[in-house]
């Protein structure tokens, strides 16, 4: 039964015709394909008996038959306690805050905190997270050091972070009364699992400023992923935009200079991984835009999420006994450990940020700047880990972040014009 996954694993290196990484090869087990399928068993054997519950729950009618103790539990869990709302401006998302009768110095320092705690969150998070997956712990001139495998664990370090972020949040201010059923989280927290897990899995064989350009990339999937699970159509300029990130985005992958190095080299399972997480990122968007339908806060969206895949995570590292050996290595690794808590400070602390720059100054705004952080994390990476860019790569990279500026430019102006549309007229929906 164990052959299967094996060769699997093992087309990766026969595509490329490279011999596979030494500090992958220590057992069959630690090929990314493999564990991959191992951690997907183990969700599914709590998504299994969910699903059978919640069908258990629904054929029986319990609403109007339940009346035990744990009733008003199972009724959140799977049923909820409200309609959906018939559009998104109904209440479910909250309104921007206008900046009426603060002056300009206040908001420019409104707008330089949110700017400087996204790009402080989100670049330290990149370095980190390129330090962990890529970099040995405990290396001296005898001993060449361990690496950190477990993506998983990484994941779980992040997500329980954030839980208890939204959860503190959640319970010390005023949020809308919640009515979505607390299992349609599990969809999003799935599928959020799965592309974090990809991102990090692919660091082993790409380099960072590979993986930051593909996250770019990630418009024409989630264009692909809105046709398919929210029916959206798109203007012409959201295609040609598109069209741009991808004409950079190649001209990075495919340049290659005489002293590019090992690291720097894109392997096909690094492709696979970067496609794995688009594709599950792009459903996790457009899943919780269809959420949003409920009247809920994004900290309420956090905090739902982040439960499910509390769950998901620590089932799956015990299961596989995962969970002891990450800590033992921690233990070992008092670097390590500091590390992993500040990637997960960081993860939570650029969530909260992220909703403050939207409430405070709207979508255009906050895309302006994490944009601008991309490219400082490209940056910051080849100046700290020593990546190269050739010439043709240089290019296919501002094509890409002038494709974004584009991108951000045109639906700042249709935003505008789609507020002068007389009553009735609704203007096209956007990524």
């Amino acid at each position: 039964r164990f052959c299967l996954p094996l060769v699997l694993a093992s087309l990766p290196a026969m595509a490329t015709g490279e011999e596979i990484a030494p500090a992958l090869q220590d057992s069959w087990g630690d090929f990314w394909l493999f564990r991959f399928f191992v951690n997907a068993a183990g969700y599914a054997s709590i998504v299994v008996p969910g699903f059978l519950l919640i069908q258990y729950f629904k054929r029986r009618n319990y609403l109007e038959t339940g009346r035990s103790i744990c009733f008003p539990v199972i009724k959140s869990c799977v049923f909820g306690s409200e309609v959906k709302s018939a559009h998104q401006d109904d209440g479910s998302l909250p309104l921007r805050a206008e900046p009426t009768e603060s002056s300009t110095a206040r908001q420019v320092f409104k707008l330089l905190f949110c700017a400087a705690g996204l790009q402080a969150s989100y670049l330290t998070w990149g370095v980190l997270q390129e330090r962990v997956m890529t970099r040995t712990y405990g290396a001296t001139e005898t001993d060449p050091g361990e690496k950190f495998k477990d993506s998983q664990f990484l994941v779980f370090m992040n997500r329980i972070l954030a839980f208890t972020v939204a959860g503190l949040y959640c319970a010390l201010t005023k949020q809308p009364r919640h009515g979505a059923p607390m299992y349609k989280y599990s969809f999003a927290s799935l599928s959020n699992i799965l592309s974090s897990w990809c991102q990090y899995e692919a660091l082993k064989y790409i380099s960072f400023p590979t993986q930051v350009l593909a996250k770019a990339s990630k418009v024409i999937p989630v264009m692909m992923m809105g046709k398919l699970v929210s029916r959206k159509s798109y203007e012409y300029w959201e295609y040609l935009t598109a069209a741009l990130i991808s004409v950079g985005v190649s001209m990075f992958l495919l340049s290659s200079g005489p002293n590019r190095t090992v690291s720097t080299v894109t392997t096909f399972s690094g492709i696979v991984l970067l496609a794995g997480y688009i594709i599950f990122d792009s459903f996790t968007s457009n899943w919780q835009d269809a959420l949003f339908t409920y009247k809920m806060s994004p900290v309420q969206m956090m905090f739902g999420v982040n439960v499910f895949s509390c769950l998901f995570t620590v089932g799956s590292l015990l299961e596989q006994g995962a969970l002891l050996e990450s800590l033992r290595f921690m233990a070992r690794h008092s670097e390590f450990t500091a590390h992993a808590v500040l990637l997960s400070v960081c993860s939570a602390c650029g969530q909260l940020f992220i909703f403050y720059t939207i409430n405070q100054f709207g979508a255009a705004v906050f895309t302006i700047i994490m944009t601008l952080r991309q490219a400082f994390a490209i940056l910051l990476s080849c100046l700290i880990y020593g990546h190269t860019v050739t010439v043709v790569g240089g290019l296919g990279i501002a094509v890409v972040f002038v494709a974004l500026f584009l991108r951000v430019y045109a639906r700042s102006r249709m935003k505008k014009r789609s507020k002068k549309l007389p009553p009735g007229e609704t203007p096209v929906q956007k990524v």
